[in-house]
């Protein structure tokens, strides 16, 4: 019943939200009456790459044209504000044993709305490539990350489970009718809770609960 499972990072994998949400509160210091709308933007849309979030940032809060040479600069300055933050960041409850448990059962991959090269690198500095048979990242979103697995794979999408922690994932999840369980947050509202999912769990000890029952 299960062929593959695929995972966000931050705050599936590693506890690195709020390592991205200070380097965007660094990264707009000195626009101090946007800030905080900016932050929540920011927060709600985990799983977004940060270029689009740039995009509609400028067009809806700064009320400024974005140029693609201040929008990489921008991206730029957000890896130097979060990159070793996110390396050095814990796992969430579970995650590394999880990957370590079942990396020989099921074909894992990431699928995560930070750049692709800079989350290979990521995954490299912690060592886990040897769990993931495929590391991918923006600028696609999460539906077409989804549709590469399924069709490089050749999985079948009822055999293949997508693990996030935001609408984003959910929604790339539901349009390449993919099964979705999400990760609520500690101390988070909870942004499934009017959702047909097929599960909610705290960490990871908890999917590898749901998987064991899924696999009977």
């Amino acid at each position: 019943m299960l062929d593959a499972i695929i995972f966000d990072f931050d705050g599936v994998i590693c506890e690195s939200v709020a390592a991205k949400t200070e380097a965007f509160r660094k990264l707009f210091r000195d626009h101090p009456e946007h800030l905080e709308r900016i932050v929540q933007f920011h927060t709600v849309n985990g799983g977004m790459s940060r270029y689009e979030k740039f995009k509609v940032i400028y067009r809806d809060f700064l009320k400024r044209e974005l140029t693609e040479k201040e929008s990489l600069q921008l991206g730029q300055w957000f890896t130097e504000y979060s990159y070793d933050s996110v390396v050095k960041s814990v796992f969430v409850r579970g995650a590394y044993e999880f990957l370590n448990k079942y990396y020989k059962k099921f074909a894992l991959f990431i699928a995560s709305g930070t750049p692709q090269e800079e989350m290979i690198s990521i995954i490299e500095e912690r060592k886990l490539g040897r769990f993931f048979q495929g590391v991918y990242g923006s600028p696609r979103t999460k539906a077409a990350l989804i549709t590469t697995i399924l069709r490089e794979k050749k999985f079948d999408a009822d055999k293949i489970v997508f693990v996030g922690d935001s609408i984003n994932d959910y929604t790339g999840a539901s349009q390449t009718g993919i099964r979705f369980i999400g990760r609520i947050h500690p101390q988070c509202p909870n942004s499934f809770q009017d959702l047909h999912i097929e599960k909610q769990i705290t960490d990871l000890t908890e999917l590898d609960e749901w998987v064991q029952k899924e696999a009977k």
